[in-house]
Formats: structure tokens, C-alpha cells, sequence
């Protein structure tokens, strides 16, 4: 077993609940880890025997594109592609961080983190 991380993608989007953040929007970053048997890939040398980094980044920006009130529900969408998409993933987690909440103080980002095994997907 091996892990393969994304780190601090950084990504534009429009969540919230509130209406101004659906029209200003803010900055987000994202944070993957994906777990999966990598004893092929490293014998292989083949990138279709591994997690594909590319992949995994190209997920998490085309699902922060899609507006949601809840950094859980986007949470969730990068998940459930993960495990539609990369065949050997066997556990995920993902961090959904926005920077500068809307919150009324000085706070540097608000991050919900969720993780989902192959077998509960």
C-alpha cells in the first residue's frame, strides 16, 4: 500500500451560502490523498498501473467549478469521482480549504476534511 498526495491545489471558486460569495467568490485551496496497492507501478514503471497526479487535479477543478452552498458536498463530489475513475484507489481523503471565510474575523481558512474507503463508496 503507498499513498499518493496532491498538495495545496489552488483553486477560484463561488461556495457559500452566502449570495455575495456566489458572486465575488474566493480563494480555495484542496488537498488530496489518495491510498492504493502501488507495488505494480513501482515494478511497472507504467503510469496506468498508478494514481495519476494529473487526474486527480484535473477532478478537483473541474468539481470546484460547480457551485455548492457546502464545502461537504464538494468534498464529497471529489471523492465519489476518485473512486468512479481511478480503479486502484482504495481510501481517499480530501481537504476543501477557503481561504478568508466570510466569518467576521481574522481567521486564515475554514477546511472540512472527509475521507471514504472503496468499500463504504
Amino acid at each position: 500500500m503507498g499513498v499518493i498526495k496532491v498538495t495545496n491545489i489552488q483553486v477560484y471558486a463561488y461556495h457559500g451560502c452566502l449570495v455575495e460569495e456566489g458572486k465575488i467568490g474566493s480563494d480555495y485551496r484542496v488537498d488530496v490523498a489518495v491510498k492504493a496497492n502501488l507495488q505494480a507501478s513501482a515494478k511497472s514503471d507504467q503510469l496506468k498501473d498508478t494514481v495519476d497526479y494529473v487526474h486527480i487535479n484535473k477532478i478537483v477543478k473541474e468539481e470546484m467549478a460547480i457551485r455548492s452552498k457546502l464545502l461537504e458536498h464538494v468534498a464529497r463530489r471529489i471523492l465519489d469521482r476518485i473512486f468512479k475513475e481511478i480503479e486502484i484507489a482504495e481510501e481517499a481523503t480530501v481537504d476543501v480549504s477557503k481561504i478568508n471565510p466570510p466569518i467576521g474575523g481574522n481567521v486564515e481558512m475554514v477546511t472540512v476534511e472527509m475521507t471514504l474507503n472503496r468499500k463504504n463508496f
